[in-house]
């Protein structure tokens, strides 16, 4: 197939590029370098072929209190890579499939995350402006669906993690975060200081499993809406424990900011629809995961572990 991807240089378009493009199709590969999707018309040059999927991965964000500082421009900005790939996806490729990317935050806090509420409730307030960007996507999505007849899949996953993230001075996700923290105290003896009182929850999904769920799903499924996370959720001590372990770190030595952003305090999401839709669906076990990244960020980060 030829297959056109958004936000492909980011830490989900680098691991689905790769197994797209090991799976033998045709990849036409974008970040925001190569194509600014908020400025219209930017994706006029790639029209002239024809591709069978789009995978919409880009978005104007960032993790931690990203959100919190940047709320008038997180909705002008994403609204506008928005609209601009639906309306090149409507004229220039309506024989495409549309696999777009949600977020965990959308739904309301205190309710079940399943996929029928998605647009239902208050999203968490330091989070409303993006999350509200993506209900307006997949809006989008049904809207050309019903209208025009055109395909579309909307995936939300937990938050991803795996090997190969980016160690550029972008603010990490937690799992990531916490990781470097903790690997800094262990070699550099930098104090280990993290946000909140260590009681919110987290659920993560490897990005294997989320890439392999996703284009299954894209394959089999139309114009429906899917969460793909790991089926459990642990507090951020239990993950700041283990992540210890891993590296030899004393967890006695882990401090708790409760001044600082905590973000939502869960976000587990309810995964019993694609356990039933995708065969076999089985997610990297945590301690394997986790182990993995350790290892991955040892070396990526050049860590000098014979020193300690």
């Amino acid at each position: 197939m030829r297959i056109f991807v958004t936000g492909a240089t980011g830490f989900l378009g680098t691991h689905l590029v790769k197994s797209l493009s090991a799976q033998g199709h045709e990849v036409t590969a974008v970040g925001s370098r190569e194509c600014d999707l908020t400025r219209q018309g930017a994706l006029s040059k790639f029209s002239a072929t024809k591709f069978d999927q789009i995978y919409h991965l880009a978005a104007w964000t960032q993790a931690g209190d990203f959100c919190l500082r940047h709320p008038g421009e997180q909705w002008i900005k994403n609204q506008q890579i928005n609209t601009n790939i639906l309306e090149w996806w409507y004229s220039a490729q309506p024989q495409a499939k549309m696999i777009a990317i949600g977020t965990s935050c959308c739904y309301e806090p205190g309710t079940p995350h399943v996929e029928e509420r998605f647009l239902e409730g208050i999203p968490t307030e330091s989070l409303y402006t993006y999350a509200m960007t993506k209900r307006m996507l997949l809006v989008g999505l049904q809207s050309l669906a019903r209208q025009f007849g055109m395909k579309y899949l909307f995936v939300v996953p937990s938050t991803l993690y795996g090997a190969d993230y980016h160690l550029d001075g972008r603010q990490m996700h937690f799992i990531f975060d916490l990781l470097r923290k903790i690997v800094d105290g262990k070699f550099k003896g930098s104090p280990v200081v993290l946000w909140g009182d260590g009681n919110q929850r987290r659920e993560l999904i490897h990005v294997s499993t989320f890439v392999e769920t996703m284009t299954y799903l894209a394959a089999h499924v139309d114009n429906d809406i899917f969460n793909i996370g790991g089926g459990v959720e642990f507090p951020i001590r239990w993950y700041a424990e283990m992540l210890a372990e891993y590296v030899g770190f004393d967890p006695a030595k882990i401090q708790y900011d409760t001044s600082k952003y905590v973000g939502a305090t869960s976000k587990f999401l309810v995964v019993d629809k694609v356990k039933k839709t995708v065969p076999g669906f089985n997610p990297v076990p945590l301690e394997r995961g986790l182990r993995e990244i350790v290892e991955w960020y040892l070396d990526a980060a050049k860590v000098e572990t014979s020193a300690a």
